[in-house]
């Protein structure tokens, strides 16, 4: 039998990496790249957040936003879970009306993940409480790599179900729509590509967020079934400047696109939006196939022409 020599996973202590939970660890978690890493176990966008955000007198680890334009707070600890950061994480909540609630630390204690879970159970869709235990794992003399485990979540599906006091809030409609967006996500999956590398879970919604790299604009791909067409979006979350800085190129870029381009600023929201439309509707299955091939060619092509404006 041949010898197969393996090596061992083994935990390192959080302070020998982050000497102090707050002036390093949660600066070190507000970091893009890191809080990615959260968001993929999650399946949140994150596209920006600052630290320290007060609320009263009191001042929340982290506050970011995610690609739809909800509010998340991140509250960090070092240690076992306890009373006071649990009563502070619900006292940003709602001093921040954040949407998404994420409270991590280094070790859960029984009775907070039992809070968690019942703050899930009795609250409605737009509270969504998540309890996750950090780690740091090495295999030999490597270099320590962040592990993220979800101890509790959110159960959507039963909060819809007990808002709506029935199934039918999920209709035959979202269900379709939840259907086509896995269609795309599993062609995106299977044609890797530099400008896209990866594709979030589909929901039973009329839009898709497909991250390109960068926290000041997501692409999204759309489907409208009573107008009956497909598009494809850039969505500019706050900067009106790189809207303008793009509009100054408005000819050049309709030439390269090869199509009619909807340019709108919104001056009275944060997000400003730049869509193209390809007429189809999704329902027909027949048509499918092209729609989603559409889709992920203009895709491809949103990320390579607008990222450099968003450099």
């Amino acid at each position: 039998m041949r010898e197969i020599n393996l090596s061992r996973l083994k935990k390192v202590p959080l302070r020998d990496i982050w000497k102090h939970e707050a002036l390093d660890f949660t600066n070190w978690l507000a970091l893009s790249e890191n809080l990615a890493l959260l968001g993929e176990e999650l399946d949140i966008d994150f596209v920006s957040a600052e630290t320290e955000r007060g609320v009263g007198s009191f001042s929340v680890d982290i506050l970011a936003e995610d690609s739809n334009g909800k509010r998340i707070i991140i509250e960090n600890q070092f240690g076992n879970t306890d009373h006071d950061h649990l009563g502070k994480l619900i006292t940003y909540a709602s001093g921040l009306q954040a949407e998404n609630i994420i409270w991590v630390v280094e070790k859960v204690r029984e009775e907070h993940e039992q809070a968690i879970n019942w703050l899930n159970e009795h609250t409605n869709e737009d509270a969504n409480f998540f309890l996750i235990e950090i780690k740091a794992m090495q295999i030999g003399d490597s270099l320590p790599a962040p592990q993220f485990n979800i101890v509790c979540k959110p159960n959507g599906w039963a909060k819809i179900v007990r808002q709506a006091g029935t199934t039918a809030h999920i209709t035959d409609l979202k269900l379709s729509q939840q259907a086509f967006w896995s269609y795309l996500k599993e062609y995106g999956e299977q044609h890797p590509s530099r400008a896209i590398n990866s594709w979030q879970k589909a929901l039973p919604q009329h839009w898709y967020n497909i991250s390109i790299g960068s926290s000041k604009a997501n692409v999204v791909a759309t489907v409208n079934s009573k107008k009956q067409y497909v598009g494809i979006e850039l969505n500019i979350y706050s900067e009106k400047s790189i809207f303008h800085k793009i509009y100054e190129d408005k000819a050049k870029l309709e030439e390269h696109l090869g199509k009619a381009v909807q340019w709108m600023e919104l001056p009275d929201k944060k997000t400003s939006r730049i869509l193209i439309t390809h007429e189809g509707n999704f329902l027909d299955e027949n048509t499918r196939d092209e729609l989603v091939a559409w889709l992920y060619d203009n895709t491809q092509t949103f990320a390579k022409t607008f990222l450099p404006y968003l450099k």
